[in-house]
């Protein structure tokens, strides 16, 4: 019985390289010249440190553009809240969410029944969700209408199999 895999990962290589090319980039800005800006990456979690918000701002904005140069999606980021630091600086904790969530797993159940397709059947398994149908042309189906809908995480459809 054909069936495939909806997942929700980050590839934490190419977050590692965005970060690099920012913590690159935010040294040689005249911008971010005397901010005392810089960027750790930890885990799952990056820390962005500025001396004030507009320029944590600024920095923000070019870690973005880094990560979605390099395929990241941004749904997969989430901000935390400015902190005050010391010295007078802010501070900025960026969590990256990967898996998908009991909630997030029903909501996309409840998106594949609301299709109305005839024997497709999704189960969740961990932080995956496994679809199967009959035949593969009602999997391609439900992919093209997963892909159409914003479930506020990034999805990726992996394991396809007859």
């Amino acid at each position: 019985m054909p069936s495939f895999d909806i997942v929700s990962q980050v590839d934490i290589q190419e977050v590692r390289n965005a970060v690099d090319q920012t913590a690159r980039e935010i040294a040689n800005r005249f911008d971010f010249k005397n901010a005392n800006a810089s960027i750790e990456l930890a885990d799952h979690t990056i820390t962005l440190r500025a001396v004030s918000e507009d320029r944590l701002k600024a920095l923000r904005e070019v870690l973005e553009e880094k990560l979605v140069r390099r395929k990241v999606s941004l749904k997969a980021v989430e901000y935390g809240t400015v902190e005050d630091a010391s010295g007078g600086s802010a501070r900025q904790v960026v969590t990256l969410t990967a898996g998908i969530s009991s909630d997030k797993a029903r909501e996309l159940n409840k998106a594949i029944k609301a299709l109305g397709i005839k024997g497709v059947q999704s189960a969740t398994q961990g932080d995956q969700l496994r679809v199967t149908a009959k035949k593969r042309d009602v999997l391609q189906d439900v992919i093209a209408a997963l892909r159409e809908g914003d479930y506020g995480i990034p999805l990726q459809f992996e394991n396809f199999r007859d």
